[in-house]
């Protein structure tokens, strides 16, 4: 049975790429810098997955050992020149700190059987194969022979995670740590241009040739969507986002939010139609499961991240204006992301504070980067609306 390493042995790590690597007869190697978790993966040598759909399924995934990132470092370096794929999954800020022990296996691969080795870069971050490349070779550790078989034989294959998760209650966490609570989808789109040697075969993997449109589709499509659910909810007072799909009001805005995205995204890629419809119809659908608990507050938490320039706010509404779509409903989005105040949300505090302190144009200008007189006023038009006496709103 071939081996594969998986850093991170988290929520995705263990509940999508776990599943897959698994599925496809793999033996697992994860390796993550929580003690506890590697020492409950050797011990028990088997860990259930929740799949929520229609109905609860239970998995039960096995063939894997775990090593400690720090502890293990020599048996880890052993493993990554023993193998062809890497999976990480350690969070976008974790990234670069693998960069070191990434390089001595290379190092180590390059005096062994040089061969192929694909990094797999599960992580919510742009560029995320340019970044780390150039991070392993600033480590300076490699030779001018070992660069050249750096160059050659190894490949920085981003992608696009959209697989939805679901948090373990307290009880749940104290009586089996090791469960994941995921929903059924189980696709995930590969830059197929970036693999090095040939593709390999694992279950759920789709190679694309143009990963940046995925990207976009995943950004404005699936995430806009979402913190759009998660604004109007948090305004309505709901909790979980399945309350907001019975909403109809709710419902009524998503819609025409992807209808501009659509519009923007057949113009730009050339997407069909037809195709955008099954995406969303799926992606709506996938809104509504209720077994996933997923709350209004983890799906709008951090807003000072989520209305930065590239991201799925902002960067849509300036998509669109590239396109000439003028995106009214996304606007709406942005003016709820500029009310929601949850208390708990040190993110939503601080652009609160902001708010007051600087005022709402030094938002936009400043943090949003928008100088659209038009996108501005309307963006400010519907804040006013929502923060007025008079609105229907149950939250302000």
């Amino acid at each position: 049975m071939d081996k594969i390493i998986i850093f991170g042995a988290g929520q995705i790590g263990r509940g999508f790429i776990g599943e897959l690597c698994y599925d496809s007869g793999l033996f697992i190697i994860f390796v993550d810098i929580d003690e506890n978790i590697i020492n409950l993966l050797n011990k028990e040598k088997t860990y259930l997955i929740y799949l929520l759909g229609k109905e609860k399924i239970k998995k039960t995934i096995t063939n894997f050992e775990g090593l400690h990132l720090k502890k293990d470092k020599d048996k880890i370096v052993d493993e990554i020149a023993k193998t062809s794929i890497i999976f990480t999954s350690v969070g976008a800020k974790n990234l670069f700190t693998l960069s070191e022990i990434i390089a001595e296996g290379i190092k180590e691969k390059f005096r062994g059987n040089k061969s192929y080795l694909n990094i797999i870069i599960c992580e919510n971050l742009l560029s995320a194969g340019k970044k780390f490349k150039e991070q392993i070779l600033n480590t300076n550790l490699f030779s001018n022979e070992e660069k050249k078989f750096f160059q050659e034989k190894v490949g920085f294959v981003e992608t696009v995670i959209s697989r939805m998760t679901s948090p373990l209650t307290e009880i749940e966490k104290k009586e089996n740590p090791l469960l994941v609570k995921v929903e059924p989808y189980k696709i995930l789109p590969v830059d197929k241009n970036s693999f090095k040697g040939k593709l390999p075969k694992i279950v759920g993997l789709l190679p694309v040739e143009n990963l940046k449109k995925y990207e976009e589709l995943k950004l404005f499509g699936h995430n806009l969507s979402h913190v759009c659910l998660a604004y109007y909810g948090f305004l309505k007072g709901y909790k979980y986002i399945w309350e907001c799909m019975e909403d109809k009001e709710i419902i009524d805005l998503l819609l025409k939010v992807q209808g501009e995205i659509k519009k923007y995204l057949i113009k730009k890629y050339n997407f069909s139609e037809n195709e955008l419809n099954d995406y969303f119809k799926d992606l709506n659908e996938r809104f509504k499961n209720k077994l996933l608990s997923d709350t209004v507050f983890r799906v709008g938490r951090e807003p000072l991240r989520k209305i930065g320039k590239e991201e799925r706010i902002i960067g849509a509404i300036k998509g669109c204006l590239e396109f000439n779509i003028f995106p009214k409903n996304i606007c709406f989005v942005m003016a709820m992301a500029l009310c929601y105040n949850f208390n708990l949300d040190e993110e939503s505090v601080k652009l609160q504070n902001i708010i007051k302190e600087k005022g709402f144009d030094f938002v936009l200008n400043e943090i949003c980067e928008i100088n659209n007189i038009k996108i501005i006023e309307t963006i400010k038009k519907y804040y006013k609306e929502i923060k007025s006496e008079s609105s229907n709103f149950k939250g302000n």
